[in-house]
């Protein structure tokens, strides 16, 4: 019954990881990428709000990707 229901639930989790990772906002524009940029391009920042919760999910929503990744391997 898992084995029928797990690519469904791999795709789910695949469409909400790639909406969370685009939803979230970077810090450094092209000049940090050139070497150049402001206070913001160290990376070193406080998430508050409402990018705090989507910096969690991110990580909550990659680990049961894996998971169910691993399952659909051993299944």
């Amino acid at each position: 019954m898992v084995a029928l229901v797990l690519p469904y639930i791999q795709i789910a989790l695949a469409a909400l990881l790639v909406a969370c990772v685009l939803l979230q906002q970077t810090g450094a524009g092209i000049g940090g990428a050139l070497g150049g940029g402001d206070n913001f391009s160290t990376g070193f920042h406080t998430r508050r709000g409402f990018e705090k919760f989507l910096f969690r999910a991110t990580i909550v929503i990659a680990t049961l990707f894996v998971v169910s990744a691993f399952l659909g391997l051993v299944l």
